[in-house]
């Protein structure tokens, strides 16, 4: 399977239709607004989506208008899945900028402190 491509048949139009219709009813205006929300790939986002995808989609929004004060569902479709909640969280510019200036050690970072100092007193005797 080529990437980004679709992982199963096209949803048929009538499918497509009622998917945005349920969105419409959900406060948005089209598949692009409820990208971030719904949590919409760029292809999905662009009105494209398979059968299973679809027929998820549809589930998960009667669902919530059939129960408005419960919890949202755990998706069930592998689409809904936020990719970026296994990343790390993201560092400030200071943060980053303290790690790159930080002395890489290389096989002395094991030793404590006044052995590495220890050990670059000798290396420079031996340079000078």
């Amino acid at each position: 399977m080529a990437f980004g491509q679709p992982s199963g048949p096209p949803a048929p139009m009538q499918m497509i239709k009622e998917l945005l219709s349920l969105l419409q009813a959900a406060g948005h205006s089209d598949f692009r607004d409820a990208r971030g929300p719904m949590g919409f790939n760029q292809r999905q986002a662009g009105g494209k989506f398979t059968r299973a995808e679809a027929e998820a989609f549809i589930t998960q929004l009667n669902d919530a208008a059939e129960f408005p004060n419960s919890e949202p569902a755990v998706p069930q479709h592998a689409s809904f899945q936020k990719k970026s909640s296994n990343l790390p969280a993201k560092s400030t510019p200071e943060q980053r900028l303290l790690k790159n200036s930080k002395p890489r050690l290389g096989c002395y970072e094991a030793l404590a402190n006044a052995d590495v100092a220890g050990h670059l007193r000798e290396a420079t005797e031996i340079l000078l």
